[in-house]
């Protein structure tokens, strides 16, 4: 089934004749919500435990405005190796024209090593909505009020 909700965005290979070899963004599967992106590292990195290293993808993009790009953690790499983002999710504006840089930490107690053209990170895109503040003197009550930080319990 094809999803009738797309969107079209520009992106740019930034070292064209270098990175020819590391995929694009793409979606792994017909209904995937994320794209995966790759790491356009020279050959390999070992990140060490507790070390954030920020890893090029080799593109930028135009982002149209009304939308954002979330970049998110993989889940197999959370899991099975304790690699993260150090700002999960990440958000990459519609004014942002710079090269698309992902900020890998590793937060196992092991080294994990990287290579070229790994799938680091998911690439999610959202509609945002700028809002505006209208400053009152109350709120409206509810029944959490200002319950929160496990006020439900465990």
């Amino acid at each position: 089934m094809k999803n009738k909700f797309s969107l079209t965005i520009k992106i740019k290979r930034l070292r064209v004749h270098q990175d020819q070899d590391i995929a694009l963004p793409q979606y792994m599967t017909p209904q995937s919500s994320g794209m995966d992106i790759r790491a356009a590292i020279e050959t390999h990195y070992t990140i060490g435990p507790g070390e954030i290293f920020m890893v090029p993808t080799g593109f930028a993009m135009a982002i149209p405005v009304g939308f954002e790009v979330q970049i998110r953690p993989r889940s197999g790499l959370a899991a099975k190796y304790g690699i993260g983002l150090i700002n999960s999710p990440g958000t990459i504006d519609a004014d942002y024209r710079g090269e698309i840089m992902i900020p890998l930490i590793n937060l196992s107690k092991k080294p994990f090593n990287l290579h070229r053209g790994d799938r680091i990170a998911q690439m999610i895109v959202q509609k945002v909505y700028q809002a505006k503040f209208n400053l009152v003197e109350t709120l409206e009550e509810t029944d959490r009020n200002t319950g929160g930080f496990g006020h439900t319990g465990i």
